[in-house]
């Protein structure tokens, strides 16, 4: 239970389906409750399928570029880290690579919008993939690698529920509301990769023998 509390939550910080509320919401205006349901859908599937490839891929990326475990956990917390920063500065779209005169450019000439920008990058971005690679590197006993599976599937699940009801949630908390929860949530991102980091270092100074 506490690895599922913990994956599931460092994965729900991280992706941050809230953040994507306003995007989702600029994207799908014109279409219709069905239309915002069907995309919710597969921009759900379509995030769970490239976070499963992240997971079991994991080992076989590293192994192919010579990529430590160490090095990709500071790389990966320095990325999370600076995600947590671009939500905590409100330029979380930016961070994405989502300007604004690109979402309108998607709204006039996207068909399918569910695998890009939705899924890529704004929900699993390098953030998200470098976390799921370490942990198939740390976690690999059948119930712990069962345990991690079933936190990706809820966050799926959460990122379905909450873009389908994402004019709703824009509705009932406002800009402001969802500005002020995406700070939140990039604190404790920030901290996420923050101790990425650190447990890295330890890592690094506990293998040269300083301590």
């Amino acid at each position: 239970m506490e690895l599922f509390l913990v994956s599931f939550g460092a994965l729900f910080s991280i992706m941050n389906p809230l953040g994507t509320v306003p995007v989702f919401v600029g994207l799908t205006m014109e279409h219709s409750k069905k239309e915002r349901a069907v995309t919710a859908f597969w921009t759900s599937l379509d995030a769970l399928i490239i976070l499963l490839l992240s997971f079991f891929a994991g080992k076989y990326i590293l192994s192919f570029f010579g990529i430590s475990l160490t090095a990709l956990k500071i790389a990966g917390g320095l990325i999370i880290a600076s995600s947590g920063f671009a939500l905590l500065t409100g330029k979380f779209k930016e961070h994405k690579g989502m300007k604004r005169e690109r979402v309108q450019q998607d709204i006039q000439t996207r068909e399918a919008i569910a695998l890009t920008p939705l899924a890529i990058p704004m929900l699993a971005g390098p953030g998200t993939i470098s976390l799921l690679i370490t942990y198939n590197q740390e976690f690999q006993a059948p119930h712990q690698i069962c345990t991690i599976l079933g936190a990706l599937v809820v966050v799926s699940v959460l990122i379905y529920i909450i873009l389908k009801s994402s004019h709703y949630i824009v509705k009932f908390l406002g800009a402001s509301g969802i500005n002020a929860l995406s700070r939140v949530i990039g604190f404790i991102v920030i901290a996420i990769g923050v101790e990425y980091i650190i447990g890295s270092v330890i890592d690094i100074i506990k293998t040269l023998g300083i301590v």
